[in-house]
């Protein structure tokens, strides 16, 4: 089983063990639905999601079994993970650690190979030879048979 990190619980909300988590999950409408399983903290203890809401930056999510703001307060401060198996991406979609060890190709040039993902405040960076901001506007199309990321021409990123 391959654990991706979405998030973090930061704080509980109400009485009622609604949790609150702090995400910058690419895909979060893939992951934050209810009966989906989530695992938690350094043992990676499973949790099914009861209700999930979105309130102001916050993830808000209860789990079953779990009514009470005292079951769920130990919870505070664990990073939450989900199976990479259960997430059911669309086609063309791909999660960002998956992009290491393909071919980046902007325009006609070769650009090396992805070797890093930098998460950054504004959106994530694919670290081949060159820096390129992981943004539609930069990707012109991904390639998952042949592991190839196709780049936009634009002036001053070579």
């Amino acid at each position: 089983m391959k654990y991706i990190r979405i998030g973090k619980i930061v704080n509980t909300h109400g009485i009622k063990g609604e949790l609150r988590i702090l995400s910058d999950f690419k895909y979060k409408d893939k992951v934050f639905k209810k009966d989906m399983k989530f695992y938690v903290g350094k043992d990676k203890k499973e949790f099914i999601v009861n209700s999930y809401r979105f309130h102001k930056i916050f993830d808000m999510v209860t789990f079953k079994g779990f009514n009470d703001i005292n079951e769920v307060l130990y919870l505070k401060g664990d990073y939450v993970f989900v199976n990479e198996d259960d997430i059911k991406l669309d086609d063309g979609q791909v999660l960002s650690n998956e992009l290491i060890g393909y071919k980046v190709f902007i325009g006609e040039k070769d650009a090396g190979i992805v070797t890093d993902i930098i998460d950054t405040p504004a959106n994530e960076v694919i670290k081949a030879d060159v820096l390129i901001p992981y943004v539609k506007e930069f990707i012109n199309k991904i390639d998952k048979d042949n592991k190839i990321i196709y780049v936009n021409d634009v002036r001053g990123l070579m």
